[in-house]
């Protein structure tokens, strides 16, 4: 593992007034509000002056009036995560956490995530994209079988996700996902162990190893049950893991991600990697794998939270 960087600052004046983003009318807001109520504490602990702001609204206005100088954005999914609250303050010229708008937009977006990883040689699932009324043929179908994942082609928090094992229950899985986001992705399921790569800077931090006894890593083995179990450190060699840390990091980078995120990835049974998606606003909070894997090396999560509101600078 890279040594722990150096911070920036030690001077929480030089931050001036912070706007902390939450919440918005995405389906990730309860996760959002979640972490921020952390976050906020946090930002307080290490005085740094902070207002939390519920959607971007009242923030706008807060920033028309000189009363917030730069932004930490907490806030998932839609309107928060693809591009548009970051394209908006950039015109405002406010400083803000994490990955600019082109990176955020093309991580938001899993079909798009998808082909830059191809065109660049990192493996990841092979999948169909279905538009507004399409529906998959019986060629992919017979060619991959099942199960299957179908996922709404921009959301995160594992939210419109399912594992379908049976072709009868294809159709239900799409239009769930189709709630959430009119394209959808099909894709075939990759048998293995899933982990997980945090990223502060340039720092990668170490994986962390989940099981769940759920049929895959949804929305409940994320954020409500208490029978998920995080390993960390994950269980590989060390020659290994800094094999995936480095692949995690050129994953990351090639989506033109920055400031802070989450990597996730499948190894599977020949240790071959398969990459998922790039989440470039974790969720924070206490089930929350960035902290967790910060803490494994010393980063506790207030300073956790002043790195990341670092990116800003």
């Amino acid at each position: 593992m890279n040594p722990i960087p150096a911070m920036k600052t030690n001077d929480s004046a030089i931050f001036g007034n912070v706007g902390l983003l939450v919440g918005g009318d995405s389906a990730e807001r309860e996760v959002s509000l979640n972490g921020g109520r952390a976050v906020f504490d946090a930002l307080k602990r290490n005085r740094i002056k902070t207002k939390m702001f519920d959607g971007s609204a009242a923030l706008f206005e807060a920033i028309s009036a000189g009363r917030i100088d730069r932004v930490f954005n907490l806030m998932h999914g839609p309107g928060g995560e693809d591009g548009a609250i970051q394209g908006a303050l950039q015109l405002m010229d406010v400083p803000v956490t994490g990955t600019g708008l082109l990176g955020s937009a093309i991580s938001m977006d899993k079909v798009r995530s998808k082909w830059i990883w191809q065109s660049q040689g990192i493996n990841t699932p092979p999948f169909s994209l279905l538009r507004k009324g399409e529906g998959l043929t019986d060629q992919l179908l017979e060619e991959w079988g099942f199960p299957l994942f179908v996922k709404p082609a921009g959301l995160g928090s594992s939210i419109g996700i399912s594992k379908v094992e049976h072709a009868d229950d294809l159709p239900d899985a799409i239009n769930l996902a189709r709630d959430y986001d009119e394209n959808v992705i099909i894709e075939p399921a990759v048998t293995g162990n899933e982990y997980f790569a945090g990223i502060i800077g340039e720092l990668v931090l170490p994986l962390i190893h989940i099981e769940t006894p759920r049929t895959f890593y949804d929305y409940k083995a994320k954020y409500e049950s208490d029978d998920t179990r995080y390993f960390c450190p994950c269980g590989l060699p060390q020659e290994i893991e800094i094999t995936m840390q480095e692949l995690s990091l050129e994953a990351f980078r090639a989506l033109e991600c920055s400031g802070w995120g989450r990597v996730d990835f499948i190894i599977d049974d020949a240790g071959k990697a398969w990459f998922l998606e790039v989440n470039t606003t974790p969720g924070m909070t206490n089930h929350s794998l960035v902290p967790q894997a910060a803490a494994q090396i010393g980063i506790a999560f207030d300073e956790l939270v002043w790195r990341i509101l670092e990116s800003s600078l």
